[in-house]
């Protein structure tokens, strides 16, 4: 899963080094619930709870990052004075924490530029962003949005173009972009960064005005003179120009013996070569900078929020680490299905067949509670029969939060981690809920394979990888992360025969992802990626064979099975179902613990009863026939809801509100019928037309 995979590549487990085979022969020691302090207190810059808590890789005030939210990023980027570099990222992308520091030192870099153009950030993850994110069309994680200055209408900005993410091509693309302005909208405090001409510079020796002129020579594909400029707007008597070494008599006349250098222009009207010690940005900036009366105006910088603001108690869950959390794999569908897909405003083609079938291998497979799998098995009998080549995703938006009232489904509409909880908020989270739903698929589908009889599926044991993998490939966010599970997949998805096969197959490539990500800034310290399951967890996995720590896959397969299975399956901190039985959900706040219940007792060694074959797993719970005629009378009612609020606002009639895709679908009924009456008219037209002439020419 590797797009999880990179879906995770954030992911999360926490392995151990293997043991040898001595380890195998004495009692294992007890599995220990992972503890922190009972009361974790987190500060995390900026409240509001995301995919992966309540934090931010960037804190107003402390980092030169202008942090943007829902209710602020339209009103920096529409017709604004200076033009802005957003990214916009997800706190638990695995790449948009590694990539967190190159922004940041980005943004310090270039904070002098801020009269002109301003680096940005703003949380995808943060639940109030999920909408503004939407409305950007923001597909993947992390992506770059350039907006220019007095732009009026809403934009959702151009996309970042570089080569690549480099500190230095993305502040080269900064200056390319600031160029792009026309002289009418190049942000008022941004000096001309095109170069001058000689006899530009030779006016400028002659009419001097009691300021500093630094003249930048350098040839035309530098970007050193356009960098000094920018880094000198904020400082007081000098002004900074850049002309290119073209001329070489005029350079010599000068006396400027090598580009780039600096030509500098004394306020009593002397000139001649600065003299710098390295032709370097840095060099050259820090010199202009020091100049005798060359001051620095006061600076707009980002504001530290208040404490008040700024902080967050979060409560440490206590959990045991060799069960798996109903509550985790809820909280995962709850973010795939409300917020992820929610990137794509209408879905259709390849991206509608993923999500169809995503939808049935999870209806089919998925072990959580009744009212949750109901909701599963509605959606994908809803989209299995909407006659309709493109949907948008509201209608599937509507269905999910059961906006007809469907009785008996359910699905929280909060995040709440608890096998999945990181030491800092940012951390795991969804990633792993991920990586712990594709592994839950994968075993519930060898142990269970008739469950995918009848949808297309069946005898295929590649079936649920390769819907994982074209989810991966066309909704998870981090982009990267994908590519890198596409790459695993290509690699050898194609070997896998059995559906065992495909169980050992997600465990490998998760601990490769693991083995790639150790160390990283996505690593959390309290949850170290390391081989799993670590022998504490199951012993008898691991061996050593000629001296060389190796797995036995036969009880990794055993134990894959016992602890993705549904009778390990603990509904501990589980959302209350609130009115799920009386047909709604929650409400708002109702999605409460389920009574905070301690941690179950963690297990021992990994006996029988927990590595059973599959043979002897208890029966997967069988769908209640009778609930599920009545949700499928419900479905009729729902296809004349589709789309309630697709892009935008419905239109007004007869004081209801009807979606495009309403009014088509009225159209498609009321052709339909018409012409079906002109088929009966003209039915009993000619009929009528031969009883005539029957009784017109009476027989003699």
């Amino acid at each position: 899963m590797a797009a999880a995979g990179a879906a995770a590549e954030v992911a999360a487990r926490s392995p151990g080094a293997p043991a040898g085979t001595a380890a195998r022969a004495r009692r294992p020691p007890p599995a220990r619930p992972a503890r922190l302090p009972p009361l974790l207190v987190l500060l995390a810059a900026a409240a509001g709870p995301g995919a992966g808590g309540a934090a931010r890789l960037y804190r107003a005030g402390e980092d030169a990052v202008w942090v943007l939210d829902s209710g602020s990023v339209r009103g920096a980027t529409a017709n604004s004075s200076t033009a802005w570099l957003v990214q916009f990222y997800s706190s638990w992308c695995g790449h948009c924490i590694g990539y967190a520091p190159t922004w940041r030192a980005l943004a310090g870099d270039v904070r002098d530029w801020a009269a002109a153009v301003r680096v940005a950030a703003l949380d995808c993850a943060e639940e109030k962003n999920h909408e503004v994110c939407r409305a950007y069309d923001i597909h993947f994680y992390p992506t770059f949005r350039y907006f220019k200055a007095f732009t009026k209408d809403f934009t959702t900005g151009e996309n970042f173009k570089g080569p690549d993410r480099e500190l230095q091509t993305v502040r080269h693309t900064m200056i390319d972009f600031l160029q792009n302005h026309t002289d009418r909208r190049r942000p008022p405090a941004c000096p001309s960064l095109d170069p001058i001409r000689p006899s530009d510079v030779l006016s400028l020796i002659d009419n001097h005005d009691g300021r500093y002129v630094a003249i930048l020579f350098e040839s035309n594909s530098s970007y050193v003179g356009r960098e000094v400029i920018l880094d000198l707007i904020p400082y007081e008597n000098i002004v900074v120009k850049r002309a290119l070494s073209a001329d070489k008599a005029f350079l010599d006349k000068l006396g400027v013996p090598s580009v780039p250098s600096c030509y500098l222009i004394y306020p009593n009207g002397s000139h001649g070569l600065a003299n710098v010690a390295k032709p370097l940005r840095s060099f050259f900036s820090s010199y202009l900078k020091s100049l005798p009366d060359v001051r620095k105006k006061s600076l707009s910088l980002p504001e530290k929020p208040s404490e008040e603001e700024n902080s967050e108690i979060v409560v440490w869950r206590e959990f045991d680490r060799s069960k798996l959390y109903t509550a985790d794999l809820e909280s995962g569908l709850h973010y795939l299905l409300r917020v992820e897909l929610a990137a794509h405003k209408a879905l259709a083609g390849a991206e509608l067949n993923t999500l169809k079938d995503f939808v049935t291998v999870a209806a089919k497979l998925f072990p959580g509670r009744p009212p949750v799998r109901r909701l599963l098995e509605t959606l994908q009998e809803w989209l299995a029969n909407l006659p309709l080549d493109r949907i948008p995703y509201n209608a599937v938006l509507d269905l999910v939060n059961n906006k007809m009232r469907i009785s008996g489904i359910f699905l929280t509409s909060h995040i709440k981690w608890v096998g999945c909880q990181g030491s800092r908020p940012e951390l795991r989270g969804y990633t792993c809920s991920l990586w712990k739903l594709f592994h839950t698929l994968t075993v519930e589908a060898a142990a269970h394979p008739e469950a995918l009889d009848d949808t297309g599926f069946e005898g295929d044991p590649q079936a649920v990888l390769q819907t994982i993998r074209r989810y991966v490939h066309t909704f998870f966010g981090c982009k990267e992360c994908g590519e890198h599970f596409e790459e695993m997949a290509k690699e050898s998805m194609d070997s896998v025969k059995t559906p065992d096969q495909a169980v050992l197959w997600l465990w490998k490539k998760h601990n490769q992802v693991n083995n790639r990500l150790a160390g990283h800034l996505s690593e959390d310290p309290k949850f170290p990626k390391v081989p799993w399951p670590t022998p504490d967890l199951c012993p008898a996995c691991h061996e050593e064979i000629k001296g060389l720590d190796s797995w036995n896959e036969g009880q990794v397969l055993l134990f894959l099975k016992g602890h993705y299975g549904s009778s390990n399956l603990v509904d501990t901190y589980s959302a209350d179902l609130g009115d799920a039985s009386e047909g709604g959900a929650p409400a708002e706040g109702q999605d409460g613990e389920r009574g905070r219940d301690p941690p179950e007792k963690p297990r021992g060694a990994q006996g029988a009863e927990s590595l059973r074959p599959p043979s002897v797993l208890p029966p997967r719970p069988r769908r209640l026939e009778g609930s599920h005629r009545a949700l499928s009378l419900k479905l009729e009612s729902l296809r004349g809801a589709v789309g309630r609020r697709e892009a935008g606002a419905a239109a007004p009639f007869l004081g209801m509100g009807f979606s495009s895709l309403d009014m088509s679908l009225c159209v498609v009924l009321y052709v339909a019928s018409s012409l079906f009456l002109m088929v009966m008219y003209f039915f009993f037209r000619v009929r009528s037309k031969r009883w005539k002439v029957r009784h017109r020419h009476p027989s003699v």
